[in-house]
């Protein structure tokens, strides 16, 4: 495991050389927050983190429901019983593997893979807007239906899930990376992927996290690239 620290956002990274996967620690005054759940043996690994921080991790948030973001979350509740778990309402369905679409949701399917014998309960359901401790709630679909983002209010950090990738090259979630391929495999519906981080890059971010690849500090000038590609290639699929 690698652990990238920038402004008030721990990184931890497993399988960085072959297979990055992260998971956050955002540091509040009371305690940390914790960003999506990783792989199912991160659990521990997570927790000496904190410990090494020195704060309780008080509160655990999930992007989305994909097995590379809930994996060790039944670990961790195990370990810390107490602490309540947020998702969005549209993703709490996916989270338990329902694939079912919304009847006003394109029919692309649903992609990736899906936790299937997941015990812990969310107990908070999320919606656009929402502030949890410093972090603000934003949907974010289209990698999955009910993706959503985390704004640090305090200093502009946002972290988006696979909303974007940056491993392989900063992307819109969906479009495919070479070096990278795996994100856009598992993109539900790239045009609002797209619409998505357009919505995001007006919050004017000054570090962007993503599930996939390494922090990037005053992002904007890269988002807006990715943004101007997504567009490109959209354009000469259609």
């Amino acid at each position: 495991m690698r652990i990238t620290h920038e402004k008030k956002v721990f990184q931890l990274t497993f399988l960085p050389r072959f297979f990055p996967v992260n998971c956050y620690l955002v540091e509040e005054d009371d305690g940390l927050t914790l960003i999506d759940a990783a792989l199912p043996y991160s659990a521990t690994k997570v927790i000496k983190t904190a410990h090494h921080i020195g704060k309780p991790i008080t509160r655990i948030l999930l992007t989305h429901a994909h097995d590379d973001h809930t994996g060790a979350l039944d670990a961790l509740k195990l370990a810390l019983p107490n602490t309540p778990v947020y998702i969005s309402k549209r993703e709490s369905k996916l989270i338990y593997g329902d694939k079912s679409l919304e009847p006003s949701e394109p029919k692309t399917p649903i992609r990736g893979g899906v936790p299937k014998r997941l015990k812990t309960k969310a107990d908070v359901l999320l919606q656009d807007g929402d502030q949890i401790g410093s972090l603000l709630a934003i949907n974010a679909p289209g990698h999955t239906p009910g993706l959503m983002a985390f704004l640090d209010t305090r200093n502009n950090a946002l972290i988006v899930g696979d909303a974007m990738q940056t491993r392989g090259g900063v992307a819109v979630a969906g479009q495919v990376q070479p070096l990278f391929p795996f994100p856009a495999w598992a993109t539900w519906n790239k045009q609002i992927a797209l619409g998505s981080v357009r919505r995001l890059r007006m919050y004017e971010p000054t570090l962007l996290a993503t599930g996939h690849g390494s922090m990037l500090d005053a992002p904007c000038t890269a988002i807006d690239r990715a943004i101007a590609k997504a567009e490109r290639n959209l354009e000469y699929q259609s």
